[in-house]
């Protein structure tokens, strides 16, 4: 039961009756009264709202470390050779090139199970503790990997690798989004993407230094230095007031706000839009219905689609094989400059996605990456039928770079960010895990066949395939992607088809 108190200054709930069950008309004057209330703040009130950052950097980038070793898990297949011969060679394993294509691939089925259920250990068990589990599996798989004497046990390692970092891909999101302020929330959101590819790009620096085994062990360090760091970090303020412990919230809330915080206001306003949360959950599957549901759908998957049979990832785990046959330029040098490329690319578009917008980047990213894909096909072709390349051998580098560095900079980091932003609070949980795992699905689809397309059909065959899909990308995005730039969570709800949309935090706190 909450007693009577003074959410924010001249604004009082005088009903002592849990929020939860607070009538619509009443939820809708409450959160009316706090809406006029903060945006009639003055400069004072702004200044006493304003927390220290450190904490809340802290938190975020100790629960990334998880997305570090994730980058790790799919950086690995790089040192495994072009077709398996080096992990197959290390390990003294009678290894196919279908059979290396499994173990690079099935980490996404892994990953592609855990999204969902993740969504409920999350609320089940709060955002710290459901992730501190995740070292688990974690340490399970990389042991597996590490002494693997067969396929068999390095594909139910890569799975359970796969299942860690699936979790961590909706749980920290989850978590950075709930310990930020307004002001910082989206930087802090863009730490999983940026420390993701830094732990792809330090498996492509490790690989050519040292064994297969000792890269391993070297990543299987890193869940075990995430559990210790993290231990010490705050749960999700939001994950208390879902179960009614308050003290708990504010104490937390305190911890990455910091002493002279008014974290009174916060909490209110977190109370608020959780109220409204538990109002509209009975509304579920009529809200699953409704055609702003099936279009915030309709955008979330065909931007997944689009990202991940671009042919990213098949890049990504295979970068060895895109110049096998270089001679400018060592493989292992080519896979470094690439992992480069995908940290400052992913930087840039942490600093820009606020400024150009969503739809401007993702437009210009995918028709450049649509003209890396088709510029490497013409030289495989033109090797195919035999014309002398020996002068453009710089040319599958130059549009392998190309291409990461401009899907880094919208079609890498920009679907994830606009999962976020297309649905109700209703729907969002199961919509974007649903989102994700799809994302990890076809990601799996891409990485296990890549080889035995171009093994079917050629490497440029292959190339041209994935630079098709991303012409129809720009078509899709033209066409169906709404810009969501600036605009609040009720406005694209609106632009999307929606008629009343419930009033969120974030609209709330965006006023403060």
């Amino acid at each position: 039961m909450y007693e009577a108190r003074e959410i924010l200054p001249n604004v009082r709930v005088t009903e002592q009756i849990p929020l939860y069950q607070t009538s619509e008309a009443s939820m809708t004057k409450m959160v009316k009264d706090v809406s006029q209330t903060t945006l009639s703040s003055n400069v004072e009130s702004k200044s006493v709202l304003e927390g220290q950052k450190l904490p809340q950097y802290l938190a975020a980038l100790s629960a990334t470390l998880g997305a570090l070793c994730l980058g790790g898990v799919l950086g690995w297949s790089a040192a495994g050779g072009t077709s398996g011969e080096k992990l197959a060679e290390q390990y003294n394993i009678t290894m196919s090139t279908s059979d290396f294509s499994w173990i690079g691939s099935i980490a996404n089925l892994g990953a592609a199970a855990i999204c969902i259920p993740m969504g409920l250990m999350m609320d089940a068990f709060g955002r710290k503790r459901s992730m501190l589990m995740l070292v688990v599996p974690y340490t399970i798989g990389w042991s597996l990997v590490i002494w693997a004497n067969s396929v068999a046990m390095f594909c139910v390692g890569r799975f359970l690798l796969g299942f860690s970092g699936g979790g961590f891909c909706v749980a920290v999101p989850v978590y950075t989004a709930e310990i930020g302020e307004m002001t910082i929330r989206g930087r802090l959101g863009a730490f999983y993407e940026l420390m993701l590819t830094f732990g792809t790009l330090i498996s492509y620096i490790l690989s050519p230094l040292i064994p297969i085994y000792y890269l391993s062990m070297t990543f299987a360090v890193v869940p075990l230095i995430f559990f210790t760091v993290f231990s010490f970090m705050p749960e999700s303020p939001t994950y208390y007031l879902m179960k009614d412990r308050e003290e708990e919230a504010r104490t937390n809330l305190l911890r990455v706000r910091g002493p002279k915080y008014d974290i009174e206001r916060e909490l209110q306003v977190r109370k608020l839009a959780l109220a409204e949360e538990l109002r509209y959950k009975g509304s579920f599957l009529r809200a699953m219905k409704t055609r702003v549901a099936i279009r915030g759908l309709f955008i979330a998957y065909g931007l997944m689609f689009f990202k991940q049979m671009s042919g990213v990832n098949a890049i990504i785990f295979y970068t060895g094989s895109m110049f096998s046959e270089n001679g400018s330029i060592s493989t292992d040098l080519s896979t470094i400059i690439v992992g480069i490329l995908q940290v400052v690319a992913t930087f840039i578009s942490v600093l820009t996605v606020d400024k150009l917008g969503r739809k401007v980047l993702l437009l210009g990213s995918m028709g450049a990456m649509a003209l890396g894909m088709f510029s490497l096909g013409i030289f495989y072709y033109l090797e195919h039928i035999e014309v002398d390349v020996s002068s453009i051998t710089w040319l599958p580098l130059v549009s392998v770079c190309f291409f990461i560095l401009v899907c880094g900079l919208g079609a890498g980091p920009i679907p994830f960010m606009m999962v976020g932003e297309l649905f109700s609070p209703q729907i969002k949980g199961i919509a974007g895990s649903s989102a994700c795992s799809l994302n990890w699905l076809i990601t799996f689809l891409v990485t296990r066949t890549y080889n035995d397309l171009v093994k079917a059909f050629g490497n440029y065959v292959t190339f041209w395939l994935y630079g098709l899909i991303c012409a129809l990308g720009v078509i899709f995005v033209i066409f169906i992607v709404p810009e969501t730039k600036g605009k609040p969570l009720e406005q694209i709800q609106r632009e999307l088809g929606a008629k009343t949309i419930p009033a969120s935090e974030d609209i709330i706190l965006t006023h403060s």
